[in-house]
């Protein structure tokens, strides 16, 4: 490869390092070009499946900081250079493996730093960013729904009072009729009370006039 054509190619795979969340190397010795094809169609837009020289990649890791790439970079490597969901296209990478075993995980990379493949599988094992903004947007509306339950329930346990009232209503109109049937009597009661004093203070002022009258016939008899 012609040294311009060399730097053309490391340059594109530092371009595909900077802009990816991520990235899987893997061995596809075995596998035929349909397969190839198969595997780049599952991926989606999730990742970018690219065959690249050992030698090239790893001049390409070193530019953008990755350490630790070296001995991933041995026998034919192909790198899905993941651009959507990590853990989706781990996971596609995964179930393709399974059913394809010429398909070999031997690494990654993720926010700069290499995985091996256990720490690969690990990564396809968790739950994707939908599943996960699910569960989120699940647990958002239960909290919700709880928060307009306690909201609503003093408003709740006032119907239900005046639905007891109005029930107690219609056994006894006097509760709607200021409900103070006894509460009024009571309230009369020290009205009259008070009225017999007065009574008392009558009778005396009339004892009263009747001793002077007699006085008067006496004078007169007199």
């Amino acid at each position: 490869m012609a040294r311009p054509e060399k730097t053309a190619a490391v340059a594109e795979i530092v371009e595909s390092f900077n802009e990816s969340a991520g990235a899987v190397l893997t061995e596809y010795r075995g596998l035929t070009v349909k397969q190839l094809q198969d595997l780049r169609r599952s991926l989606g837009e999730n990742a970018n499946y690219a065959v690249v020289k050992n030698t090239l990649a790893k001049i390409a890791a070193t530019e953008v900081g990755i350490e630790g790439f070296d001995d991933l970079l041995t026998g034919p490597t192909a790198i899905a250079f993941i651009n959507g969901d990590v853990v989706e296209a781990a996971k596609g990478l995964r179930d393709f493996a399974k059913a394809n075993p010429a398909l070999v995980i031997k690494g990654g990379v993720l926010d700069g730093k290499s995985l091996d493949a256990a720490e690969v599988a690990k990564l396809a094992d968790l739950e994707s960013r939908e599943v996960l903004l699910g569960k989120l947007a699940g647990g958002m509306l239960a909290s919700l729904s709880q928060a307009v339950y306690l909201l609503n329930a003093p408003l709740a346990q006032a119907a239900r009072l005046a639905g007891a009232l109005e029930a107690k209503a219609q056994e006894d109109p006097s509760i709607l009729a200021g409900g103070a049937g006894t509460p009024a009597a009571a309230e009369d009661a020290p009205v009259a009370d008070e009225a017999a004093p007065a009574e008392e203070t009558e009778a005396p002022a009339a004892e009263a006039t009747d001793a002077e009258a007699a006085e008067a016939t006496e004078s007169t008899d007199a």
